[in-house]
């Protein structure tokens, strides 16, 4: 029989944590907690042919791309139903505008923006939210850049939970506002960024006794580490040899990692992707410790970039990301906003839209090509984590919608001849 428990994510502590309920930091250490299990006399070799099985189920949880692979999250009672939204199942398509233009002679993306609320936080909250029902939560929260918010909210709406939300004032999409508000969530408006919001958020969470959802929540990654069993099964479990992610609160490379490692560890794979996580200039505070060597993070107190859902200065996650990087012989980058621009430009080109953090990941892939460190015939798969629609604001400042629209009267003189002597002006 299956057991799961908590404990420190911390190498050198790893202890099993004896505090009741939802923790999210080891009293001993004060590392983050990560879940853990032990398996018994489960057979992980038969385990793919019965993930494939699954497609198509009549069950709701067969048709998650979460819970259809429920043996590697066996945290929830096995009469209790998930909290699902249908998640997952995402699409990995070639990207040959991008490839080109980063350098390589290929690369696949994986877009978690075909989610239910439009992000990879999808994949996190359903795990997170059904273990606050198992928990008896009435109230769930979280800080957040946006994403976290629209996927939160939609979960608590369906667990019938209370969801609020502290964001930083001004700082967030309004489209990824609307999503939370729209789904019912009370929105609370503190400071000028996101560790503002948190700090403040996990100074009153534990005395209110509410649930918190950030990626602090050692569930959240549970959910989210199946991005990388559902990658792999789509390529007939041929490993890439490299997988590169945006960083924010460090929680996706997180868990792709503790992914990987399991699976490792159950035989399922006999190669591990190199690892690659990719930060904004003005928000790249794991960057800079990776590049100096150090092993300690320096918090940014200003954070700056217009990929709003990674402007973050202090990543809660950064030790277990390190771990999962230094494990895979992986590598972080860091890239400017007018990177970022080009490359969302680029994967626009093939008709792959996305929010201006997910395109990180192929600036960052070019520079890294750029400085011979990824060579061009390489297997790549970048995660793209957001919907093109999480940030119109960004399409329409940056693309200068303005310069691209014509204004043509119906009954228009020589419009054939306006509007050949208008496109052709443009790119």
């Amino acid at each position: 029989m299956t057991r799961s428990f908590l404990r420190c994510s911390d190498p050198g502590c790893s202890r099993e944590s004896q505090q009741p309920g939802i923790s999210y930091a080891c009293a001993s250490c004060g590392g983050l907690l990560e879940v853990g299990y032990e398996f018994g006399e489960a057979d992980p070799g038969r385990w793919p042919e019965l993930w494939r099985g699954r497609q198509g189920g009549d069950e709701e949880a067969d048709r998650s791309g979460v819970w259809r692979f429920r043996e590697l999250l066996p945290f929830l009672a096995p009469d209790q139903l998930p909290i699902s939204l249908g998640e997952g199942s995402t699409p990995l398509v070639s990207s040959a505008q991008a490839a080109s233009w980063a350098g390589l002679d290929r690369l696949m993306v994986k877009h978690q923006g075909v989610n239910p609320t439009g992000s990879f936080k999808d994949l996190g909250m359903t795990a997170c939210i059904s273990h606050a029902v198992s928990q008896r939560a009435q109230v769930v929260a979280c800080a957040s850049t946006g994403n976290t918010s629209s996927s939160m909210a939609a979960y608590a709406a369906r667990a019938g939970l209370r969801a609020l939300l502290f964001v930083p004032e001004g700082a967030v999409s309004s489209a990824k506002l609307a999503q939370a508000i729209d789904f019912g969530a009370l929105v609370i408006e503190t400071g000028n960024n996101f560790d503002q919001a948190l700090k403040l958020l996990r100074q009153v969470a534990g005395e209110l006794g509410w649930y918190l959802v950030n990626s602090i929540n050692p569930y959240r990654i549970e959910g989210q580490k199946t991005v990388i069993v559902e990658l792999l099964e789509q390529r007939g479990w041929r490993v890439p040899d490299y997988v590169v992610v945006p960083g924010g609160n460090l929680g996706n490379i997180s868990a792709i990692g503790k992914g990987l490692m399991e699976l490792s560890s159950f035989g399922l794979i006999s190669k591990i992707p190199r690892l690659l996580v990719v930060q904004a200039e003005g928000s790249n505070p794991f960057f800079r410790m990776w590049a100096s060597g150090d092993r300690t993070l320096e918090p940014l107190p200003d954070p700056q970039t217009r990929a709003t859902a990674i402007r973050i200065g202090s990543p809660a996650n950064w030790t277990k990301a390190l771990r999962a990087l230094r494990w895979s012989e992986g590598a972080a980058e860091s890239v400017s906003d007018q990177e970022i621009e080009a490359a969302k430009e680029a994967l626009g080109r093939d008709g792959i839209g996305c929010e201006p953090a997910s395109a990180t990941t192929v600036a960052g892939l070019r520079k890294l090509r750029q400085a011979g460190q990824i060579e061009p015939e390489a297997d790549v798969v970048a995660i793209l984590t957001g919907h093109q629609l999480k940030d119109v604001d960004y399409i329409l400042e940056e693309r200068s919608a303005e310069d691209r629209t014509l204004r043509l009267e119906p009954d228009s003189q020589g419009a054939p001849d306006i509007l050949s002597t208008w496109l052709s002006t443009l790119s």
